[in-house]
């Protein structure tokens, strides 16, 4: 029989070659998903015996993550910028890189709140999935109004679950992102957005992971991928305040396109971030004012 710690231990073990880079990460999902227990708690209990049920689950845990499912949609939870997340197959799961969007949204918020510009700033997450963007602005920028928005009600339930979990307040509606947005919606001071953005034609090579598992809809963003920065850059500058900034996660090989997609829409004074593998990725637009 093994401690917690050491069946943390061993299962971070087998996960090593799998993806050194997650594998403490996801033992620990997997370790606190079988075991019933938060972070703390399971820290809390390393030098005790797991037990033989925790031991039996533990295994058929591994064995899934061994064999290509991604250990979010088998503890049915993940952590996005601090906060603990349900996941479930209708959503993408919440990457490292898309932290890099929240965080440019919620510095761009705060900067403007200290100048007493953007107190109570309307931001709309589309294409919000788990809601893990609007939820990570709402918990950190509290004046912030969050309107979360995805065409599916399936994800929409997933992303109204987090924020009632999260004691978060924020609205979660019906919309498009393909689609000129209704006109009830209002406009926004920001919007954020992590569309699809997989060239149709690459999805069947991404690792088996992805492709096998997580929604195809939440990856595929047409023939070259940018179907979905036209439309938004298009329809929803409507739906953005004269001045307001739309901030995009874009694809490795992508930010050009993307800029020249906005920038024939009115959108200029663009700022590039990049994420932690030094790849352009969170692009900051401003729509011009009139």
């Amino acid at each position: 029989m093994e401690t917690y710690h050491e069946l943390y231990l061993n299962t971070r073990a087998r996960l090593l070659p799998l993806n050194e880079r997650m594998a403490a990460l996801e033992a620990r999902y997997i370790v606190m998903c079988a075991a019933g227990k938060t972070h703390e708690e399971l820290v809390r209990d390393y030098n005790l015996y797991a037990g033989d049920k925790v031991y039996a689950d533990v295994k058929d845990m591994l064995r899934r993550r061994l064999e290509g499912e991604p250990p979010a949609y088998i503890t049915g939870s993940w952590e996005f910028y601090g906060l603990p997340m349900v996941i479930t197959r209708d959503v993408l799961i919440p990457r490292v890189d898309t932290e890099v969007l929240a965080a440019a949204a919620i510095e761009k918020l705060k900067s403007s709140e200290s100048a007493d510009d953007a107190a109570g700033s309307r931001v709309l997450d589309l294409c919000t999935g788990s809601g893990c963007i609007g939820l990570a602005i709402a918990k950190n920028v509290p004046n912030a109004k969050v309107t979360m928005a995805d065409n599916s009600e399936d994800v929409l339930k997933v992303a109204r679950r987090n924020a009632s979990t999260l004691g978060l307040t924020v609205s979660c509606v019906s919309a498009d992102a393909l689609n000129p947005p209704e006109r009830q919606l209002g406009v926004f001071d920001m919007i954020v957005c992590n569309p699809p953005y997989i060239p149709s034609g690459e999805i069947y090579g991404l690792d088996k992971s992805v492709k096998d598992y997580e929604p195809f809809v939440a990856l595929d963003g047409g023939s070259d991928g940018l179907d979905f920065y036209r439309a938004v850059a298009k329809h929803w500058k409507k739906a953005l305040k004269s001045g307001g900034h739309l901030l995009f996660e874009v694809g490795s090989g992508q930010m050009e396109s993307v800029k020249l997609i906005c920038f024939r829409e009115g959108l200029a004074e663009f700022e590039v971030i990049r994420d932690t593998g030094d790849i352009d990725r969170v692009l900051v637009a401003t729509l011009r004012e009139v």
